[in-house]
């Protein structure tokens, strides 16, 4: 959705006088003066076990099986993860704490396992005096110290609470701590202007509050790139989504060749400057040289976000989902139907693989982009029907807007409104109307309307990480 633009601005003048318009707040490093980032290392993790392990028959605490099982989890969550580095300890002074939280590092999260009835309590003095997040996990009957997790929240501290003897919520844990560290490495390109919500749209206070770098990419310098992709890579990028389309109905020729290029160089330009995620601010003036929809779809099925329209607020959503869930995300505009309880999410882009980079592909159309006269080409994604999903986005660096539904129709072909578009039921569609944004201090429509859908239900994992990250959650509807 463009709402300010005229079709002169759809198609190729927005480009130019976005950019200009952006200058004054982007003040930040363009991409061709910022070096590329370092790989990215392993997300170190404190582990902390207080206590002397209990007798099986008696007492409050865990006994030695259950530990041993817990580090098992652990370290197979490790190696299952890939890109998290344990430091594992046991403590039974706040000495002995300050010590472990000393070689993991001043950047690691913390999580801890109580092993005897009240041992977290006396050490965990270092841990909460240090700031860091700190996720406790408590096994039935370990001891009494998990009720203390949310009164130290309340003290202002970021502590979730994971009360619960299944191990996998171990993994959980782990993959929801993952996300402070990582976000820390992450190096955003923006093609300006951004949009979205103020806070979102400074690269400051993004800094700041998540630790990411937002760095410009000049419109000349990825043209010139563009010009330059290989016409091999550009014919294999034609054939794969031609074979692989369900049917092809308005895009001509010239528009498939157009946007296969323009996902080609979009992949070049991320493996050159080494992003971790992408937003392009002028994406509805890219028709003359060819839509970014196509290759959105392929960074997002690689596990890199990438929002359309400049929306910092969304991709910012994407990028702490992706890093907790390994899932990339829909990022649409909203539409309801009370009559049938419904929310409708639909955009021109869309990820094939929702249920992360080695999951299924979803079947697709390839259609002509429908807000510039069905030229164009962009993917139609058919989502499954029956698939819960979780609503969701980060607002004001400090909010996470939040709901679950149901998919219950795709189109077979899809009319009015953008390409990819799913019919979700939920559990309040009038309220969830009426009260639709209601945080947000906006009048802007794009930012009042989007949102980014992610397969399954993470409302627990969201709250879990909204208290890791010092977040308010808002339920919609």
């Amino acid at each position: 959705m463009c709402e300010h633009c005229t079709r002169r601005e759809f198609l190729g003048a927005g480009a130019v006088s976005g950019l200009l318009l952006a200058g004054a707040t982007w003040a930040q490093a363009g991409a061709s003066e910022s070096p590329p980032a370092k790989p990215r290392g392993k997300s170190r993790i404190c582990v902390v076990f207080t206590g002397t392990p209990q007798p099986e028959d008696r007492n409050w605490g865990a006994d030695v099986k259950q530990i041993e099982a817990v580090k098992a989890r652990l370290a197979e969550a490790e190696k299952k993860l890939g890109n998290i580095e344990l430091v594992v300890g046991h403590s039974t002074s706040p000495q002995e704490t300050a010590a472990l939280l000393e070689k993991a590092g001043p950047e690691a999260p913390v999580l801890t396992f109580n092993v005897q009835n009240f041992s977290l309590t006396s050490v965990v003095a270092p841990i909460l005096d240090s700031k860091r997040p700190l996720a406790v996990f408590a096994l039935p009957a370990s001891g009494h110290d998990w009720m203390y997790a949310p009164r130290w929240r309340r003290q202002g501290h970021r502590v979730a609470l994971l009360a619960s003897g299944d191990l996998d919520e171990v993994e959980r844990a782990l993959r929801l701590l993952r996300v402070i560290p990582m976000m820390r490495q992450t190096r955003i390109l923006l093609f300006p202007p951004a949009r979205g919500t103020q806070a979102a749209r400074s690269p400051e206070e993004i800094k700041n509050r998540l630790g990411a770098d937002v760095v410009l990419c000049e419109q000349p310098n990825f043209d010139e790139m563009l010009g330059a992709v290989d016409d091999d890579a550009v014919r294999a990028e034609i054939e794969a989504w031609t074979k692989g389309a369900k049917a092809i109905i308005e895009p001509a020729k010239e528009d498939i060749e157009k946007a296969a290029r323009v996902s080609v160089a979009l992949d070049r330009l991320m493996e050159k400057e080494r992003a971790d995620a992408l937003a392009i601010g002028t994406c509805m003036g890219w028709l003359p040289r060819g839509f970014p929809c196509l290759g959105f779809t392929r960074l997002r099925d690689r596990g890199v976000p990438a929002a359309c329209e400049g929306d910092m607020d969304s991709l910012l959503t994407m990028l702490m989902f992706q890093y907790a869930i390994d899932q990339p995300g829909f990022q649409g505009n909203a539409t309801f139907d009370t009559a049938r309880n419904a929310l409708w999410t639909a955009h021109c882009t869309a990820p094939l693989k929702m249920d992360g980079p080695h999951g299924q592909a979803a079947p697709y159309l390839l259609r002509g982009h429908s807000e510039v006269g069905g030229s164009g080409c962009v993917p139609e994604v058919q989502y499954r029907i029956g698939q819960v999903i979780t609503r969701t986005k980060l607002v004001n660096l400090d909010t996470i807007l939040a709901s679950t539904g149901t998919i219950i129709d795709v189109p077979e072909k899809s009319v009015h409104g953008c390409r990819t578009q799913i019919v979700t039921e939920v559990r309040d569609a009038a309220k969830m109307a009426a009260g639709w944004s209601s945080v947000l201090e906006t009048e802007d429509a794009m930012t009042l309307l989007h949102r980014v859908v992610f397969y399954g239900d993470h409302m627990q994992s969201v709250r879990h990480l909204a208290n890791l990250m010092g977040l308010n959650v808002v339920e919609e509807g």
